[in-house]
């Protein structure tokens, strides 16, 4: 089981949730699920977006490579977060992906420019 690691009091971020998780996030007052793996990538939750949409939760797949980073690839996934009714849980296989996504997210917001953002995130072995 992947542990849920919450940043703020908006997002939150985890590896391949499993159903039991998915119960506990919706308990736990979770509004959304964006999920940034790919539908080939193996061990994915079966009907992950029909069984979180059951909890009541909002379900948005954006497919993500990290190697496909840049500011206009980003800049959906990033509007996407804007938008959603929040705390969101981001999640990804193995969490790289969602904490890579929320760090350059948190530094875009707090003015930081993307390359020196990117950087950070380089810095920290995440990509």
């Amino acid at each position: 089981m992947n542990i849920v690691r919450k940043i703020n009091d908006d997002l939150a971020i985890a590896g391949q949730i499993t159903l039991v998780q998915l119960k506990q996030i919706a308990d736990e007052g979770y509004k959304c699920i964006l999920n940034l793996r790919l539908p080939d990538e193996a061990g994915l939750l079966v009907d992950e977006q029909e069984k979180t949409e059951l909890l009541g939760l909002h379900y948005i797949n954006l497919p993500f490579k990290v190697e496909d980073i840049n500011d206009g690839a980003t800049l959906e996934i990033f509007q996407k977060i804007t938008d959603l009714p929040k705390p969101i849980l981001i999640h990804c296989d193995n969490s790289i992906r969602s904490a890579t996504i929320v760090l350059l997210y948190i530094a875009l917001k707090q003015g930081i420019g993307f390359e020196k953002a990117l950087q950070k995130v380089i810095s920290l072995g995440l990509i």
